[in-house]
């Protein structure tokens, strides 16, 4: 395949992952609002299991699959990599369907609440369809065509976020318990899934490929095909699993925490408006590692490609810390815009500060994986998990959902602080110099100041100060300070023109400093 044409396709597969990301962060608000906290709680515990499915059917094993048949072009040898892939997926999506249909009751105890077992079992049907998707989108982009799995990731997310919002909705009001409304956004779920394979289903009618080919390699070929499936196709896509993984921690630990420290039936919606922070965390880090998305692929194919890295590293960086620091002063009205009210303030910020080092952690590996390196990201993860579930033990009991804040806080810090080490080991200089970090958090503070004075000249106002009132501070607050911090930013040179290409509207970037230059 030609450069343009591995480009095109890179950035086509680009888009559908921003699209559908953003979209998968945007949903769960109306969510919340149409079931309520503890409904908020009961989706958060069980949606960990269907991130995984989706993390492992659209990059892990998609992206190892395609590795596999872009090594070898000749014909036989693809559709045996496609047959055994199949094999061993159906393995896999039977043992993953059979561990959470008939272990339903047992992992919903463990959690700290046997009515979860309903959700877990309707979000196990959706592994029955891994081999169907990931075997399809593997096969495609392995041949170059990104179209496929752009297009599904789309389609999937499309109806699954249309059918999880009717289906609670609709059960709700039909006076259904909000455990049961979870469980039709479960199968909401499943429905995208479903249509994820019609649309790889079409595509595969439309390329009318002679499947039927005997599909004939040696033993030791398919054996290694199958250590590889079994190796790689889980370490790839834990970059992508990073923040479910966290969330999974969370489901077994903090329920039964709360608990046990005397909350009670008051710890469902103590977790539910601490799971309020996921939104915000995923929605401030898919901008800020937008850039990285594309940077995978672009290592893999040019290896020489070195001023990428420092260039995805530094923008992840600043946009990382310009989310977390106009966040944190807007987010009582973001709170109350996007969720009705304010409470669980301090936990909020806590996690709102953690996308600074969600966003790092997540170039830095999508870095290493782009270099090769697919264990250390691995260890990477574990560690973040075993640190994770340590601080919740420890700090849960003394602070409650504040404690486990922290803990998601030092988990992304370590894991961030690993990664960088290990980047930083690779690299020939350092990866952001002292003075970038200076200039950055001066133009942080400067719109900080900015935000935090409109926002107390706003609230003088003698108007009602309801939801409303809240969103529009909130919306224009944005603008205020995205405007602010991007000036300061263009204008302490932060930023190279070539960086400053990575952003929207970089070309009028780039004027704004030209200008202040002559």
């Amino acid at each position: 395949m030609e450069k343009k044409d591995w480009l095109r396709g890179a950035f086509v597969l680009t888009v559908a992952a921003l699209f559908t990301k953003i979209l998968s962060a945007f949903y769960r608000i109306p969510y919340q609002n149409i079931v309520g906290d503890v409904g908020f709680y009961i989706y958060q515990q069980v949606y960990p299991f269907y991130g995984i499915f989706l993390a492992l059917s659209t990059y892990g094993y998609p992206i190892a699959i395609s590795k596999l048949i872009a090594e070898n072009k000749q014909s036989t040898y693809k559709f045996a990599v496609v047959r055994l892939s199949f094999y061993f997926l159906s393995c896999l999506s039977i043992v993953m369907f059979s561990v959470l249909y008939f272990g339903a009751s047992s992992l919903a105890a463990l959690m700290g609440d046997h009515q979860l077992a309903l959700l877990i079992r309707a979000v196990s049907f959706a592994f029955l369809l891994l081999p169907f998707t990931s075997v399809s989108r593997g096969y495609f982009q392995g041949g170059g065509e990104m179209n496929p799995t752009a297009v599904s990731q789309v389609v999937e997310q499309l109806v699954r976020v249309g059918a999880i919002l009717f289906l609670s909705s609709f059960l709700l009001h039909r006076g259904f318990t909000v455990y049961e409304a979870g469980a039709g956004a479960m199968i909401g779920s499943l429905m995208g899934s479903f249509a994820a394979v019609a649309v790889l289903v079409v595509y595969m009618l439309r390329k009318r490929t002679n499947v039927h080919t005997e599909p004939w390699i040696p033993t030791k070929e398919k054996r290694k095909v199958l250590l590889f499936l079994a190796v790689h196709g889980v370490t790839i896509c834990l970059a992508n699993m990073l923040l479910v993984l966290i969330q999974l921690v969370d489901s077994f630990t903090l329920l039964p925490l709360l608990q046990q420290a005397g909350l009670h039936e008051l710890a469902k919606t103590a977790k539910g408006i601490y799971d309020r922070g996921q939104p915000f965390i995923q929605l401030g880090t898919v901008v800020a590692t937008s850039f990285s998305l594309a940077l995978v692929p672009m290592l893999s194919h040019e290896q020489t490609e070195r001023n990428e890295i420092y260039t995805a590293v530094r923008v992840a960086f600043i946009i990382g810390m310009g989310a977390v620091v106009g966040l944190v002063c807007i987010l009582k009205q973001a709170n109350i815009m996007l969720f009705k009210d304010h409470v669980g303030a301090m936990e909020l910020t806590i996690l709102a500060v953690s996308i600074l080092f969600t966003s790092l952690t997540l170039t830095f590996i999508a870095i290493l994986q782009g270099l090769g390196n697919v264990f250390r990201p691995f260890f990477i993860v574990c560690v973040g998990m075993i640190s994770k579930w340590g601080l919740n033990v420890l700090l849960v009991p003394l602070w409650h959902t504040v404690g486990a804040a922290v803990a998601t806080l030092i988990a992304y810090a370590v894991m961030c602080v690993i990664a960088f080490f290990y980047v930083q080991k690779r690299m020939s200089r350092p990866l952001l110099s002292l003075s970038i970090i200076i200039q950055t958090i001066k133009a942080a503070a400067m719109m900080a100041i900015i935000l935090v004075g409109y926002i107390i000249l706003i609230n003088e106002l003698p108007i009602h100060h309801g939801r409303l009132f809240s969103s529009l501070q909130a919306i224009i607050g944005v603008f205020i300070g995205a405007f602010v911090y991007i000036i300061m930013i263009v204008k302490k040179e932060v930023l190279a023109e070539k960086d400053l290409l990575a952003f929207p509207f970089g070309r009028y970037l780039i004027k704004i400093k030209q200008r202040k230059a002559g």
